[in-house]
């Protein structure tokens, strides 16, 4: 499989509610291949995390490595900002949308919109299966993260957009 490595838009950041049905890039290649989104991305998730103040921010930092571990050309980004979630949602990215983060009130749901395209083997998904296009894993408290199978379903999402 060929890696490319993507840039966000440097230092912006865009307000207000964008449709989840754009999930090409249009983004130049990037000079860098730490992972990182220009313009603070890692802060703001760091943001995000520490916000929650419970096992949920837990979660959703080690989902967080294990997406960012899976491919070192993915790329962190903020998005969705807008008046119900003034911090925006965690975004990774590679040449369009690999994965989502949310901390929902019960669970931390990794959303792929791609998943309907992809294989899951080992079940993982759980949550937005009525859909056409996306599929989810919710994670609940307590809950063991199968590190292995979630890395298989990321590399697939990745594959899916290169």
């Amino acid at each position: 499989m060929e890696t490319r490595v993507i840039r966000s838009r440097a230092g912006k950041q865009e307000e207000g509610f964008l449709s989840m049905s754009v999930a090409k890039s249009t983004r130049k290649p990037a000079t860098s291949t730490t992972g990182k989104a220009p313009g603070g991305f890692s802060e703001e998730v760091d943001a995000i995390i520490r916000q929650s103040g419970d096992w949920r921010g837990e979660t959703l930092s080690r989902l967080r490595g294990i997406v960012l571990g899976a491919g070192p050309a993915v790329v962190e980004e903020v998005k969705w900002k807008k008046p119900s979630r003034p911090q925006g949602v965690p975004v990774w990215s590679l040449d369009g949308i690999v994965c989502i983060g949310e901390m929902l009130k019960n669970a931390v749901r990794l959303t792929f919109p791609k998943g309907a395209q992809m294989k899951d083997p080992e079940k993982l998904f759980n949550a937005r299966l009525d859909s056409s296009g996306v599929r989810a894993i919710d994670f609940c408290e307590g809950e063991k993260i199968p590190e292995a199978a979630l890395r298989a379903l990321i590399l697939e999402a990745v594959g899916l957009n290169v």
